[in-house]
């Protein structure tokens, strides 16, 4: 059974469009951007996705050691494109186990990646890059400058600005967030067929920090 669309702030689902609005109305949040399922890894799922991407599909490239794309999530419909985009990643984490990763780019006010750093969001607040950048990565010969949110919510969060759009990269645990010491540079999966440098990312099993962090939710405290 196809999921309903969600709002990317707190999931509950919305409302479609009317008579009376043109918009998608979530009953704590008001207009938004609809959040669709979250999609399985894979090529089919990637090629559906790139026409639809009005921001970055970001990924780390090379990826750290052992790292694969586990998922995507998009926020928008049919007549806006996807206005957010995240790109899940699994790997060996740093001190052992499994770590996970979520990089997003979206419109501001949109509020997928706070929701996944676990902010109330929509964006990352005022004061964030009030000090010096915490780490930069590189895309097209540019410097994107990130700061860490420091949230201490067993997560490592990276934010910062990149093409006119919030980049959040999010590291599920902290402790995962030591692998920004292997990240140096970023690609945009939009630019997966122009020619220049191979660009074909490794597939694995659905993230379950995706799937488990956008889930769809019924209740309207």
């Amino acid at each position: 059974m196809k999921s309903e669309p969600s709002c990317p702030r707190c999931g509950r689902v919305v409302q479609p469009p009317g008579l009376w609005t043109s918009a998608w109305q979530c009953d704590a949040h008001g207009p938004v951007a609809p959040l669709q399922p979250v999609r399985e890894p894979g090529a089919a799922s990637l090629e559906t996705l790139l026409p639809q991407a009005r921001v970055p599909l970001w990924i780390p490239w090379p990826l750290p050691t052992g790292w694969v794309v586990t998922g995507f999530a998009e926020a928008g419909d049919e007549r806006s494109g996807a206005v957010a985009a995240a790109v899940a990643l699994s790997g060996p984490g740093p001190l052992g186990g499994v770590g996970e990763c979520a990089v997003v780019a979206e419109d501001p006010g949109v509020g997928l990646g706070a929701r996944l750093a676990g902010l109330d969001g929509p964006d990352p607040g005022e004061g964030f890059d009030g000090g010096a950048p915490d780490d930069k990565l590189r895309f097209d010969g540019h410097d994107i400058a990130l700061w860490n949110l420091d949230l201490g919510r067993g997560r490592a969060v990276y934010t910062g600005e990149a093409l006119a759009h919030w980049l959040w990269i999010i590291f599920a645990d902290a402790d995962t967030g030591m692998l920004m010491g292997e990240i140096h540079a970023l690609r945009d999966l939009r630019g997966i067929n122009d020619g220049g440098v191979s660009l074909e990312p490794p597939f694995g099993a659905l993230s379950p920090f995706l799937v488990g962090e956008l889930a769809a939710r019924e209740e309207t405290d």
